[in-house]
Protein backbone atom coordinates (compact mmCIF):
# COMPACT_ATOMS: atom_id res chain seq x y z
CA UNK A 1 0.00 0.00 0.00
CA UNK A 2 2.69 2.50 0.93
CA UNK A 3 5.04 1.55 -2.06
CA UNK A 4 1.57 2.31 -4.39
CA UNK A 5 1.03 5.42 -2.87
CA UNK A 6 4.87 6.64 -3.45
CA UNK A 7 5.06 5.19 -7.09
CA UNK A 8 2.71 8.05 -8.68
CA UNK A 9 5.05 10.87 -7.52
CA UNK A 10 8.79 9.10 -7.75
CA UNK A 11 8.92 5.50 -9.53
CA UNK A 12 8.15 2.13 -8.50
CA UNK A 13 12.18 1.39 -7.84
CA UNK A 14 12.90 4.40 -5.64
CA UNK A 15 9.12 3.88 -4.00
CA UNK A 16 10.49 0.20 -3.34
CA UNK A 17 14.02 1.89 -1.90
CA UNK A 18 11.59 3.72 0.58
CA UNK A 19 9.55 1.75 1.30
CA UNK A 20 12.37 -1.42 2.03
CA UNK A 21 14.51 1.16 4.23
CA UNK A 22 11.38 1.42 6.58
CA UNK A 23 10.40 -1.39 6.61
CA UNK A 24 13.92 -2.80 7.57
CA UNK A 25 13.64 -0.57 10.38
CA UNK A 26 10.47 -1.09 11.71
CA UNK A 27 11.38 -4.57 11.57
CA UNK A 28 14.61 -4.18 13.49
CA UNK A 29 12.76 -2.31 16.46
CA UNK A 30 10.72 -5.09 16.62
CA UNK A 31 13.74 -7.62 17.27
CA UNK A 32 14.84 -5.75 19.77
CA UNK A 33 11.46 -4.60 21.35
CA UNK A 34 10.89 -8.73 21.46
CA UNK A 35 14.31 -9.24 22.98
CA UNK A 36 13.36 -7.01 25.66
CA UNK A 37 10.57 -8.69 26.54
CA UNK A 38 12.16 -11.70 26.97
CA UNK A 39 14.81 -10.24 29.12
CA UNK A 40 12.06 -8.54 31.19
CA UNK A 41 10.81 -11.71 31.46
CA UNK A 42 14.03 -13.16 32.56
CA UNK A 43 14.48 -10.89 35.35
CA UNK A 44 10.97 -10.86 37.27
CA UNK A 45 11.24 -14.54 37.29
CA UNK A 46 14.32 -14.47 38.71
CA UNK A 47 13.24 -12.14 41.38
CA UNK A 48 10.21 -13.96 42.14
CA UNK A 49 12.39 -17.14 42.75
CA UNK A 50 15.04 -15.04 44.81
CA UNK A 51 11.68 -13.60 46.94
CA UNK A 52 9.81 -16.44 47.85
CA UNK A 53 13.64 -18.18 49.68
CA UNK A 54 14.09 -17.29 53.05
CA UNK A 55 16.67 -14.46 53.47
CA UNK A 56 19.88 -15.68 54.02
CA UNK A 57 19.13 -19.03 52.05
CA UNK A 58 22.54 -20.04 50.19
CA UNK A 59 22.08 -20.89 46.38
CA UNK A 60 23.44 -23.24 44.01
CA UNK A 61 25.64 -23.63 41.12
CA UNK A 62 22.98 -23.39 38.85
CA UNK A 63 20.59 -20.79 40.65
CA UNK A 64 20.92 -18.13 43.17
CA UNK A 65 19.81 -18.42 46.73
CA UNK A 66 17.56 -15.78 49.07
CA UNK A 67 19.01 -12.10 49.55
CA UNK A 68 21.36 -11.06 52.49
CA UNK A 69 19.41 -9.14 54.21
CA UNK A 70 15.69 -7.61 54.97
CA UNK A 71 16.50 -4.10 53.14
CA UNK A 72 17.87 -6.27 50.22
CA UNK A 73 14.46 -7.87 50.25
CA UNK A 74 12.66 -4.92 50.35
CA UNK A 75 14.61 -3.17 47.22
CA UNK A 76 14.03 -6.55 45.04
CA UNK A 77 10.20 -6.51 46.03
CA UNK A 78 10.13 -2.54 44.66
CA UNK A 79 12.21 -3.18 41.92
CA UNK A 80 9.46 -6.21 41.01
CA UNK A 81 6.92 -4.23 40.46
CA UNK A 82 8.77 -2.05 38.35
CA UNK A 83 9.91 -4.87 35.91
CA UNK A 84 6.01 -5.94 36.32
CA UNK A 85 4.65 -2.48 34.83
CA UNK A 86 7.44 -2.16 32.36
CA UNK A 87 6.79 -5.40 30.74
CA UNK A 88 2.95 -5.05 30.67
CA UNK A 89 3.33 -1.16 28.65
CA UNK A 90 6.16 -3.56 26.52
CA UNK A 91 3.15 -6.45 26.14
CA UNK A 92 0.54 -4.00 24.81
CA UNK A 93 3.05 -1.87 22.56
CA UNK A 94 4.16 -5.61 20.91
CA UNK A 95 0.54 -6.38 20.47
CA UNK A 96 -0.51 -3.23 18.73
CA UNK A 97 2.11 -3.15 16.56
CA UNK A 98 3.67 0.11 17.95
CA UNK A 99 7.55 0.50 17.84
CA UNK A 100 9.64 3.81 18.50
CA UNK A 101 12.08 4.66 15.98
CA UNK A 102 14.63 7.24 15.64
CA UNK A 103 15.57 8.16 11.99
CA UNK A 104 19.60 8.78 11.78
CA UNK A 105 19.95 7.65 15.70
CA UNK A 106 19.12 8.10 19.21
CA UNK A 107 22.71 8.85 20.00
CA UNK A 108 23.17 11.97 17.98
CA UNK A 109 19.15 12.91 19.25
CA UNK A 110 20.02 13.27 22.80
CA UNK A 111 23.64 14.64 22.06
CA UNK A 112 21.68 17.87 21.40
CA UNK A 113 20.63 17.98 24.99
CA UNK A 114 24.45 18.44 25.59
CA UNK A 115 26.14 20.03 23.09
CA UNK A 116 29.63 20.99 25.31
CA UNK A 117 29.48 17.01 25.63
CA UNK A 118 29.94 16.37 22.52
CA UNK A 119 31.88 19.07 21.31
CA UNK A 120 29.40 20.14 19.37
CA UNK A 121 27.74 23.52 17.98
CA UNK A 122 24.26 23.97 17.07
CA UNK A 123 25.05 24.00 12.82
CA UNK A 124 27.35 21.07 13.53
CA UNK A 125 24.61 18.80 15.24
CA UNK A 126 22.22 20.40 12.39
CA UNK A 127 25.09 19.02 9.89
CA UNK A 128 25.68 15.05 11.38
CA UNK A 129 21.55 15.08 11.87
CA UNK A 130 20.66 15.89 8.69
CA UNK A 131 23.60 13.57 7.12
CA UNK A 132 22.91 10.80 8.93
CA UNK A 133 18.78 10.81 7.45
CA UNK A 134 20.49 11.63 4.25
CA UNK A 135 20.99 8.28 1.74
CA UNK A 136 20.31 6.48 -1.23
CA UNK A 137 20.00 2.76 -1.32
CA UNK A 138 18.88 0.62 -4.45
CA UNK A 139 18.36 -3.30 -4.20
CA UNK A 140 19.62 -4.94 -7.40
CA UNK A 141 17.97 -6.81 -10.36
CA UNK A 142 20.03 -9.63 -12.00
CA UNK A 143 19.34 -9.34 -15.34
CA UNK A 144 19.56 -5.61 -15.69
CA UNK A 145 22.85 -4.02 -16.96
CA UNK A 146 25.57 -4.13 -14.40
CA UNK A 147 22.96 -5.69 -11.73
CA UNK A 148 21.14 -2.27 -10.44
CA UNK A 149 19.03 0.02 -12.83
CA UNK A 150 18.70 2.57 -10.21
CA UNK A 151 22.12 3.04 -9.00
CA UNK A 152 24.42 1.89 -11.79
CA UNK A 153 28.13 1.76 -11.33
CA UNK A 154 29.76 0.57 -14.47
CA UNK A 155 33.73 -1.52 -14.36
CA UNK A 156 35.78 1.58 -15.02
CA UNK A 157 33.88 3.18 -11.60
CA UNK A 158 31.41 5.29 -13.33
CA UNK A 159 28.55 5.69 -11.35
CA UNK A 160 24.99 7.21 -12.48
CA UNK A 161 21.38 7.33 -10.84
CA UNK A 162 18.25 7.15 -12.51
CA UNK A 163 16.31 10.11 -11.75
CA UNK A 164 12.41 9.75 -10.77
CA UNK A 165 9.70 11.35 -13.09
CA UNK A 166 9.37 14.64 -11.72
CA UNK A 167 13.11 15.03 -11.14
CA UNK A 168 13.89 14.66 -14.81
CA UNK A 169 14.51 17.53 -15.92
CA UNK A 170 18.08 17.62 -13.70
CA UNK A 171 19.37 14.37 -15.78
CA UNK A 172 22.79 15.24 -17.83
CA UNK A 173 22.69 12.23 -19.46
CA UNK A 174 20.03 10.08 -22.25
CA UNK A 175 17.00 8.28 -20.16
CA UNK A 176 16.86 10.60 -17.44
CA UNK A 177 20.09 9.28 -15.95
CA UNK A 178 22.54 11.88 -13.63
CA UNK A 179 25.87 10.80 -14.25
CA UNK A 180 28.17 11.87 -11.28
CA UNK A 181 31.79 13.15 -12.13
CA UNK A 182 33.63 11.19 -9.36
CA UNK A 183 34.54 7.29 -9.79
CA UNK A 184 34.75 4.57 -7.39
CA UNK A 185 36.71 2.09 -6.88
CA UNK A 186 36.12 -0.94 -4.06
CA UNK A 187 39.53 -1.98 -2.11
CA UNK A 188 38.00 -5.13 -0.48
CA UNK A 189 36.63 -7.45 -2.74
CA UNK A 190 36.87 -5.90 -6.05
CA UNK A 191 37.57 -8.67 -8.19
CA UNK A 192 34.56 -10.24 -6.78
CA UNK A 193 32.49 -6.80 -7.43
CA UNK A 194 33.79 -6.75 -11.25
CA UNK A 195 33.07 -10.33 -11.57
CA UNK A 196 29.44 -10.28 -10.79
CA UNK A 197 28.46 -6.95 -12.77
CA UNK A 198 29.93 -8.04 -15.49
CA UNK A 199 27.69 -11.03 -15.41
CA UNK A 200 24.82 -8.41 -14.76
CA UNK A 201 24.56 -10.41 -11.51
CA UNK A 202 22.30 -8.68 -8.34
CA UNK A 203 24.54 -5.64 -6.85
CA UNK A 204 22.73 -3.02 -4.03
CA UNK A 205 24.53 -0.08 -3.67
CA UNK A 206 23.92 2.77 -0.69
CA UNK A 207 25.44 6.17 -0.98
CA UNK A 208 25.57 8.22 2.23
CA UNK A 209 27.69 11.10 3.99
CA UNK A 210 30.47 11.03 5.97
CA UNK A 211 30.50 14.60 7.53
CA UNK A 212 33.44 13.98 10.47
CA UNK A 213 35.44 12.87 6.88
CA UNK A 214 33.45 15.08 4.57
CA UNK A 215 33.31 12.44 2.25
CA UNK A 216 30.65 10.58 0.31
CA UNK A 217 30.89 7.10 0.25
CA UNK A 218 28.94 4.35 -2.00
CA UNK A 219 29.07 1.09 -0.40
CA UNK A 220 28.67 -2.31 -2.16
CA UNK A 221 26.37 -5.48 -1.23
CA UNK A 222 25.51 -8.61 -2.59
CA UNK A 223 23.91 -12.19 -1.49
CA UNK A 224 26.09 -14.89 -2.00
CA UNK A 225 24.39 -18.34 -2.95
CA UNK A 226 24.02 -20.96 -0.22
CA UNK A 227 27.07 -23.53 -0.23
CA UNK A 228 26.79 -27.20 0.15
CA UNK A 229 26.93 -28.40 3.75
CA UNK A 230 30.71 -30.39 4.36
CA UNK A 231 30.01 -33.66 6.44
CA UNK A 232 31.87 -33.27 9.71
CA UNK A 233 34.30 -36.72 8.68
CA UNK A 234 35.54 -35.00 5.42
CA UNK A 235 35.63 -31.48 7.04
CA UNK A 236 37.65 -32.80 10.49
CA UNK A 237 40.47 -35.09 7.81
CA UNK A 238 43.30 -32.51 8.24
CA UNK A 239 42.59 -31.68 11.35
CA UNK A 240 41.00 -28.97 13.52
CA UNK A 241 41.67 -25.55 15.24
CA UNK A 242 40.21 -25.16 18.81
CA UNK A 243 39.34 -21.21 19.19
CA UNK A 244 38.12 -20.12 22.81
CA UNK A 245 36.40 -17.24 23.07
CA UNK A 246 37.89 -14.28 25.66
CA UNK A 247 37.03 -10.78 26.15
CA UNK A 248 40.29 -8.98 24.86
CA UNK A 249 41.22 -12.48 22.50
CA UNK A 250 40.86 -15.24 20.83
CA UNK A 251 43.09 -18.33 22.13
CA UNK A 252 43.82 -20.90 19.04
CA UNK A 253 45.55 -24.54 18.85
CA UNK A 254 45.93 -26.66 15.90
CA UNK A 255 45.38 -30.48 16.53
CA UNK A 256 45.35 -33.14 14.70
CA UNK A 257 43.51 -36.00 13.66
CA UNK A 258 44.17 -37.66 16.69
CA UNK A 259 43.46 -35.04 18.40
CA UNK A 260 46.98 -34.09 19.88
CA UNK A 261 47.86 -30.23 19.88
CA UNK A 262 50.78 -29.30 17.20
CA UNK A 263 53.25 -26.09 17.05
CA UNK A 264 52.27 -23.65 19.54
CA UNK A 265 49.16 -22.06 20.31
CA UNK A 266 48.18 -18.74 18.48
CA UNK A 267 46.51 -15.24 20.32
CA UNK A 268 44.64 -13.41 18.20
CA UNK A 269 43.60 -9.74 20.08
CA UNK A 270 41.04 -6.97 19.62
CA UNK A 271 40.38 -4.22 21.68
CA UNK A 272 36.43 -3.61 22.04
CA UNK A 273 36.09 -0.47 22.83
CA UNK A 274 35.31 2.98 21.93
CA UNK A 275 32.28 2.94 19.28
CA UNK A 276 30.68 0.06 17.28
CA UNK A 277 32.34 0.78 14.05
CA UNK A 278 35.62 0.00 16.07
CA UNK A 279 34.62 -3.07 17.67
CA UNK A 280 33.20 -4.25 14.27
CA UNK A 281 36.73 -3.55 12.77
CA UNK A 282 38.30 -5.20 15.60
CA UNK A 283 36.73 -8.21 15.30
CA UNK A 284 36.85 -8.90 11.64
CA UNK A 285 40.47 -8.11 11.47
CA UNK A 286 41.18 -10.97 14.55
CA UNK A 287 38.75 -13.33 12.49
CA UNK A 288 40.62 -12.36 9.28
CA UNK A 289 43.92 -13.51 11.09
CA UNK A 290 42.37 -16.59 12.29
CA UNK A 291 41.07 -17.41 9.00
CA UNK A 292 44.62 -16.82 6.94
CA UNK A 293 46.34 -18.48 9.72
CA UNK A 294 43.78 -21.63 9.00
CA UNK A 295 44.67 -21.83 5.16
CA UNK A 296 48.10 -21.60 5.71
CA UNK A 297 48.08 -24.65 8.39
CA UNK A 298 46.00 -26.80 5.19
CA UNK A 299 43.03 -27.19 8.05
CA UNK A 300 39.43 -26.91 6.89
CA UNK A 301 37.37 -26.74 10.09
CA UNK A 302 37.35 -24.40 13.10
CA UNK A 303 35.88 -25.57 16.75
CA UNK A 304 34.29 -22.95 18.47
CA UNK A 305 32.28 -22.62 21.59
CA UNK A 306 28.54 -22.03 21.36
CA UNK A 307 28.09 -19.46 24.12
CA UNK A 308 24.92 -17.63 24.61
CA UNK A 309 25.09 -15.44 27.60
CA UNK A 310 21.73 -13.51 26.69
CA UNK A 311 20.03 -15.45 30.13
CA UNK A 312 23.05 -14.59 32.09
CA UNK A 313 23.27 -10.85 31.80
CA UNK A 314 21.09 -10.14 33.69
CA UNK A 315 21.82 -8.57 36.96
CA UNK A 316 18.62 -10.45 38.88
CA UNK A 317 20.82 -13.48 38.86
CA UNK A 318 24.28 -11.90 39.57
CA UNK A 319 23.50 -8.17 41.70
CA UNK A 320 26.31 -8.18 43.43
CA UNK A 321 28.52 -10.00 40.57
CA UNK A 322 29.12 -6.53 38.53
CA UNK A 323 32.47 -7.22 37.56
CA UNK A 324 31.23 -10.97 35.99
CA UNK A 325 28.48 -9.24 34.23
CA UNK A 326 30.73 -6.92 32.37
CA UNK A 327 32.79 -9.71 31.67
CA UNK A 328 30.20 -11.79 30.22
CA UNK A 329 28.28 -8.52 28.34
CA UNK A 330 31.22 -7.51 26.91
CA UNK A 331 32.11 -10.62 24.47
CA UNK A 332 30.91 -10.33 21.54
CA UNK A 333 29.59 -13.97 21.11
CA UNK A 334 26.97 -13.12 18.71
CA UNK A 335 28.66 -10.80 16.43
CA UNK A 336 31.84 -12.89 16.28
CA UNK A 337 29.42 -15.97 15.58
CA UNK A 338 28.01 -14.46 12.71
CA UNK A 339 31.40 -12.93 11.51
CA UNK A 340 32.74 -15.83 11.85
CA UNK A 341 30.38 -18.04 10.28
CA UNK A 342 29.97 -15.65 6.64
CA UNK A 343 33.70 -14.85 6.61
CA UNK A 344 34.49 -18.84 6.73
CA UNK A 345 31.71 -19.56 3.97
CA UNK A 346 33.85 -17.27 1.67
CA UNK A 347 37.02 -19.40 2.30
CA UNK A 348 35.87 -23.12 2.06
CA UNK A 349 36.48 -23.39 5.92
CA UNK A 350 33.57 -25.42 8.00
CA UNK A 351 32.76 -24.24 11.50
CA UNK A 352 32.02 -26.50 13.82
CA UNK A 353 30.04 -25.68 17.17
CA UNK A 354 30.59 -27.60 20.55
CA UNK A 355 28.99 -27.69 24.15
CA UNK A 356 30.83 -24.87 26.32
CA UNK A 357 30.51 -26.63 29.55
CA UNK A 358 33.13 -27.57 31.34
CA UNK A 359 35.55 -26.92 28.53
CA UNK A 360 37.77 -24.56 30.51
CA UNK A 361 38.13 -26.38 33.52
CA UNK A 362 39.09 -29.78 32.27
CA UNK A 363 41.54 -28.19 29.47
CA UNK A 364 43.23 -26.54 32.32
CA UNK A 365 42.96 -29.92 34.54
CA UNK A 366 44.32 -32.13 31.71
CA UNK A 367 46.27 -29.95 29.48
CA UNK A 368 47.87 -27.03 30.79
CA UNK A 369 50.49 -28.31 33.46
CA UNK A 370 51.53 -30.86 30.63
CA UNK A 371 52.12 -28.06 28.10
CA UNK A 372 53.89 -25.95 29.59
CA UNK A 373 57.98 -25.88 30.18
CA UNK A 374 60.44 -23.92 30.09
CA UNK A 375 60.71 -22.37 26.67
CA UNK A 376 56.47 -21.69 26.70
CA UNK A 377 53.79 -20.89 29.61
CA UNK A 378 50.49 -21.99 28.36
CA UNK A 379 47.62 -20.44 30.19
CA UNK A 380 44.08 -21.77 31.11
CA UNK A 381 42.80 -19.97 27.40
CA UNK A 382 45.11 -22.11 25.68
CA UNK A 383 44.76 -25.47 27.15
CA UNK A 384 40.78 -24.52 26.54
CA UNK A 385 40.77 -24.33 22.92
CA UNK A 386 42.47 -28.11 23.17
CA UNK A 387 39.55 -29.13 24.48
CA UNK A 388 37.16 -27.38 22.67
CA UNK A 389 39.04 -28.93 19.44
CA UNK A 390 38.97 -32.75 20.79
CA UNK A 391 34.99 -32.31 21.45
CA UNK A 392 34.90 -31.24 18.12
CA UNK A 393 36.45 -34.86 17.04
CA UNK A 394 34.76 -36.53 18.94
CA UNK A 395 37.57 -37.81 21.83
CA UNK A 396 37.29 -37.16 25.53
CA UNK A 397 38.66 -34.22 26.92
CA UNK A 398 40.51 -36.78 29.84
CA UNK A 399 44.31 -36.41 28.82
CA UNK A 400 46.13 -40.18 28.67
CA UNK A 401 48.17 -40.64 32.29
CA UNK A 402 50.96 -42.57 32.37
CA UNK A 403 50.56 -46.11 33.36
CA UNK A 404 52.34 -48.12 36.67
CA UNK A 405 55.39 -49.48 35.84
CA UNK A 406 54.70 -53.18 35.65
CA UNK A 407 52.31 -51.81 32.50
CA UNK A 408 55.31 -50.68 30.63
CA UNK A 409 57.48 -53.86 30.75
CA UNK A 410 57.58 -56.23 28.07
CA UNK A 411 55.22 -58.55 29.22
CA UNK A 412 51.89 -56.63 28.98
CA UNK A 413 53.14 -53.85 26.96
CA UNK A 414 52.57 -50.20 26.95
CA UNK A 415 49.51 -48.67 27.45
CA UNK A 416 48.86 -46.56 24.66
CA UNK A 417 45.06 -46.18 24.11
CA UNK A 418 43.03 -43.28 25.33
CA UNK A 419 39.97 -43.54 27.88
CA UNK A 420 36.73 -45.23 25.65
CA UNK A 421 33.21 -43.36 25.41
CA UNK A 422 31.43 -45.94 27.66
CA UNK A 423 33.97 -45.62 30.41
CA UNK A 424 32.45 -43.82 34.07
CA UNK A 425 34.21 -40.74 34.81
CA UNK A 426 36.80 -40.68 31.46
CA UNK A 427 36.39 -36.92 31.63
CA UNK A 428 37.84 -36.61 34.96
CA UNK A 429 40.76 -38.67 37.39
CA UNK A 430 39.28 -40.74 39.47
CA UNK A 431 39.22 -39.56 42.64
CA UNK A 432 41.05 -40.45 45.73
CA UNK A 433 39.70 -40.74 49.25
CA UNK A 434 41.97 -41.05 51.62
CA UNK A 435 41.85 -43.47 54.47
CA UNK A 436 40.02 -47.14 54.71
CA UNK A 437 37.64 -47.68 52.67
CA UNK A 438 34.22 -48.03 54.18
CA UNK A 439 32.99 -51.60 54.06
CA UNK A 440 36.33 -52.97 53.11
CA UNK A 441 38.41 -55.43 55.04
CA UNK A 442 42.27 -56.05 54.41
CA UNK A 443 43.53 -59.42 53.89
CA UNK A 444 45.87 -58.94 56.25
CA UNK A 445 43.63 -57.43 59.00
CA UNK A 446 43.53 -60.73 61.03
CA UNK A 447 47.03 -61.55 61.06
CA UNK A 448 48.14 -58.15 61.66
CA UNK A 449 46.11 -57.92 64.80
CA UNK A 450 47.19 -61.52 65.78
CA UNK A 451 50.89 -60.42 65.81
CA UNK A 452 50.53 -56.74 67.09
CA UNK A 453 52.35 -56.15 69.93
CA UNK A 454 50.51 -55.41 72.72
CA UNK A 455 50.90 -51.84 73.96
CA UNK A 456 50.39 -52.98 77.78
CA UNK A 457 52.63 -54.95 79.83
CA UNK A 458 51.65 -58.63 79.83
CA UNK A 459 52.24 -60.88 83.00
CA UNK A 460 54.48 -64.13 81.60
CA UNK A 461 53.11 -66.49 83.58
CA UNK A 462 49.72 -66.00 81.71
CA UNK A 463 47.55 -69.51 81.02
CA UNK A 464 47.95 -68.21 77.20
CA UNK A 465 48.51 -71.23 74.96
CA UNK A 466 50.88 -71.40 71.76
CA UNK A 467 49.27 -72.58 68.84
CA UNK A 468 52.30 -73.48 66.42
CA UNK A 469 51.84 -72.68 62.71
CA UNK A 470 52.12 -75.65 60.24
CA UNK A 471 54.09 -73.81 57.62
CA UNK A 472 56.52 -73.26 60.48
CA UNK A 473 57.40 -76.58 61.04
CA UNK A 474 57.29 -77.35 57.02
CA UNK A 475 60.54 -74.66 56.92
CA UNK A 476 62.04 -76.36 59.77
CA UNK A 477 61.84 -79.96 58.18
CA UNK A 478 62.98 -78.36 55.17
CA UNK A 479 65.73 -77.21 56.41
CA UNK A 480 66.78 -79.36 59.52
CA UNK A 481 65.57 -82.54 58.63
CA UNK A 482 62.51 -85.05 59.72
CA UNK A 483 62.55 -85.41 63.28
CA UNK A 484 63.81 -88.54 65.08
CA UNK A 485 62.53 -89.98 68.36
Amino acid sequence: MRKRMLTPVSSSRWAGSVTKASHDQWALARRCQAAHIQNLEAGIGMLRHRLSLPIGQRGSKRTPGGYRSRQEWHAKSRRLGVLADRQTAAVSDWRTGRVRVVRGGKRILNSLHHLDEAGLTKAGWRERWEAERWFLSADGESGKRYGNETIRVSPDGGVSIRLPAPLARLANAPHGRYVLTSKVHFPHRGNEWADRIEANRAVAYRIHLDVTKGRWYLTASWQLSPTKTVPVEAALADGVIGVDTNTDHLAAWRLDTHGNPIGHPRRFFYDLGGSADHRDAQVRHALTRLLNWAKTCGVRAIAIEDLDFQAEKTREKHGRKRRFRQLISGMPTGRLRARLTSMADATGIAIIAVDPAYTSRWGAQHWQKPLTGKTRKTTRHDAASIAIGRRAQGHPIRRRTAPPRDDQSDRHGHRTVQARPESLGREEPRPRIPGPRPGVVSPDAARTRATRTPKTVRDVRSDQEWVQDSLLLTDQERFLGPWSE
